[in-house]
């Protein structure tokens, strides 16, 4: 049995991007359908991703500043850590932001429906429920929003014992001994979490450094305290077989110096990245073209190749961000409604939430150099932060990277507590092609540490108050 609607946008992906999309439309004054396998809107970012990640990123916080109250003469007892509750608080944290959302959809007259969605031709999208039951959406315009799933090693084996970022996000136990594969974003914020809950974590990156890609003055920081947190950090290393046994793994690793390459872990997580979910989505049924890496192709409007057909998000190149795939969403609801709108902003910002937060926004120091183009590169350290200092937070640095002739700002890191705050000052600034006086001489509340993106503008023309830097001549 099936029902037919007929609606003017159909999104298929109720996600960041998605469901950004559909409110777009409807307030745009179109019929908007949404489609989604969850019970409400809200995506891997809200399920199974960044929301649950960012409460547990919380826990870990507050016990490790509990931990280094000491240093202001306040001591704390040991945490007594109840899992359940902080499972169940983090199930809470969830339910209660997608219940908002499928609130907004009732608000804004959007259509839910939830399903598996696939295209059946460039007009057709059938939805198939749970129970089998299957509802046929016609379209006259459609936003591809299906996201993106885990990247998963080499089948070596099959066993329980294996985590990808969804199972670690369930919080199932805490393991004695977890081994994390991946030194990227996702490995460190998790094992960031998994540490302070109690477990003894080994990290192995297969690169010569963790967070790669990022600059190295701005991941030092990091490393150097998580360093102290881990059991062991083994760069240019990898997992090269598992052998299930009755309580863990036998993990063999092969890299550099490593002298004990056979280890037992209780458990194992795997954070090597993600892909885009362009399969199964019945887009051989339309003009949609998908490249060799599984990104569906667009333009800088979002059309796919086929006319009534838009793509947003994960599933297509750029940065996997869910504030990406907002804005792109909005864009491609923008132009459905005939407005001349594109997707082409000057910066995206990224975050690592880990402790310090790792924050960045334009042009890297590193892709300056790799491209070959002249740059100014100004830091300021934290150390020099009266804010800072009051937090016993000094390891941090803000740097900013302009143009030597114009100063016209190009690119800011920051690592310290709160940078995903900051970088949002930064990440303004480039859109609207600020210069480094232009900071320099905005007044900055004192004592916050967003003083520190001031004096480090300030430090290109030798001019920072409390770091001394002379005016290259």
């Amino acid at each position: 049995m099936s029902e037919t609607i007929e609606t003017q946008v159909a999104v298929l992906g109720g996600g960041p991007g998605g469901y950004a999309a559909a409110f777009m439309a409807a307030d745009l004054g179109l019929d908007v359908t949404l489609i989604d396998t969850e019970e409400n809107p809200g995506g891997t970012c809200l399920y199974k991703g960044c929301i649950p990640s960012k409460a547990m990123l919380h826990v870990a916080h507050v016990i490790t500043a509990a931990r280094e109250a000491a240093h202001f003469g306040v001591k704390f007892a040991e945490p007594e850590i109840d899992v359940d509750r902080v499972r169940a608080a983090t199930k809470e944290v969830v339910q209660q932001m997608t219940g908002g959302l499928g609130q907004l959809c009732k608000a804004r007259g959007v259509r839910f429906v939830r399903g598996r969605g696939a295209y059946d031709d460039s007009k057709t999208i059938s939805v198939t429920a749970v129970g089998g039951a299957t509802t046929i959406v016609k379209f006259q315009q459609s936003i591809l929003a299906a996201g993106s799933r885990p990247t998963l090693l080499p089948p070596l084996i099959q066993s329980p014992y294996i985590m990808n970022s969804t199972g670690a996000l369930r919080l199932d136990d805490v393991p004695e001994n977890l081994l994390v594969v991946g030194g990227g974003y996702i490995g460190l914020e998790l094992g960031t979490v998994y540490a302070a809950l109690g477990s003894k974590i080994t990290m192995v990156e297969a690169t010569d450094g963790l967070l790669p890609g990022c600059d190295r003055d701005l991941v030092r920081p990091l490393a150097k305290r998580v360093e102290g947190i881990f059991e062991e950090i083994l760069l240019n290393t990898k997992v090269t077989n598992m052998e299930h046994q009755k309580n863990g793994l036998k993990v063999t690793l092969e890299g550099e110096g490593i002298k004990k390459p056979k280890r037992v872990f209780d458990k194992v997580l795997i954070c090597i990245g993600r892909k885009p979910n362009s399969s199964g989505l019945g887009l051989d049924n339309t003009k949609v073209k998908v490249n060799d890496r599984g990104f569906v192709e667009v333009d800088i409007q979002r059309r796919t190749s086929d006319p009534n057909i838009f793509a947003i998000g994960d599933i297509v190149e750029g940065p996997a961000l869910a504030h990406k795939a907002s804005h792109e969403g909005r864009v491609a609801a923008e132009v459905i409604a005939g407005h001349n709108a594109a997707f082409e902003p000057q910066a995206i910002p990224c975050v690592v939430f880990t402790d310090p937060e790792i924050a960045w926004v334009g042009i890297t120091e590193g892709e300056a150099k790799k491209a070959g183009r002249k740059v100014d590169v100004a830091r300021f350290p934290w150390a020099a932060s009266g804010r800072a200092t009051t937090l016993n937070r000094t390891e941090g640095v803000t740097k900013i990277i302009s143009d030597p002739d114009t100063h016209q700002v190009l690119g800011v890191g920051i690592t310290g507590a709160g940078a995903g705050e900051l970088i949002a000052e930064a990440t303004l600034a480039i859109e609207m092609g600020a210069t480094a006086s232009d900071i320099d001489l905005t007044i900055h509340a004192h004592p916050t540490l967003s003083e520190a993106l001031m004096e480090a503008a300030g430090s290109i023309f030798g001019t920072a108050t409390h770091i001394y830097r002379p005016k290259k001549k």
